[in-house]
């Protein structure tokens, strides 16, 4: 699957810090869990590259018209949080 491709699949995603002085990225399907874990300087870098992405989606998403977004499902537990915390 590439990054442009559209999916159905549905996850949850939580971000937080670990006892290990790490940062995780938790990723949760119906079939599986994901913790990546990155340490902090890695965390950084990949805030900056979020930030960067969101800004160039932003200005393709203007030159498109002004489309409406697509909304998200809600997580699992029914939530919209998109962070927490992980132990």
């Amino acid at each position: 699957m590439g990054i442009n491709k559209e999916s159905d699949i549905s996850a949850s995603l939580q971000i937080g810090p670990t006892s290990l002085g790490m940062v995780r990225l938790y990723v949760e399907t119906e079939t599986m869990e994901l913790p990546l874990d990155f340490d902090p300087e890695e965390a950084e870098e990949i805030a900056e590259e979020l930030c960067a992405a969101a800004a160039r989606a932003r200005e393709i998403g203007a030159g498109s018209g002004g489309q409406k977004k697509k909304s998200r499902p809600p997580h699992r537990d029914g939530s919209k949080r998109r962070k927490g915390s992980s132990n």
